[in-house]
């Protein structure tokens, strides 16, 4: 399979939540590009799904408000490692997200 010319790029979007849209729909020839985006989309819905706990656990006090930060930051340092693994033709194996993203 031909490498894509603007792999890199590609896949930094790829872990920039939404946008990860844009290698799916645009590298359809490069299968390493693909994987990256299906995976960044199965981190932005894992974060759909902690911003949503969050809100509805938004009234349990202080404790709980300071283990959402440090997921936040998680979520951040992850998608991170994410970026600086596939730009260097690695893959970031995230248990059970990576899974998902190889069934979409």
């Amino acid at each position: 399979m031909p490498e894509s010319p603007n792999r890199g790029v590609l896949i930094v979007l790829a872990y920039l939540w939404v946008l990860a849209l844009v290698p799916l729909l645009l590298e359809r020839d490069d299968p390493e590009v693909q994987w990256h985006a299906k995976h960044g989309l199965a981190l932005f819905a894992c974060l759909m799904l902690m911003s949503i706990v969050s809100l509805a656990t938004f009234g349990l006090g202080c404790v709980l408000g300071v283990f959402v930060v440090f997921g936040w930051m998680a979520i951040l340092a992850l998608h991170v490692a994410a970026i600086l693994k596939g730009v260097n033709g690695g893959r970031l194996l995230v248990p059970y997200v990576s899974e998902y993203a190889d069934r979409i």
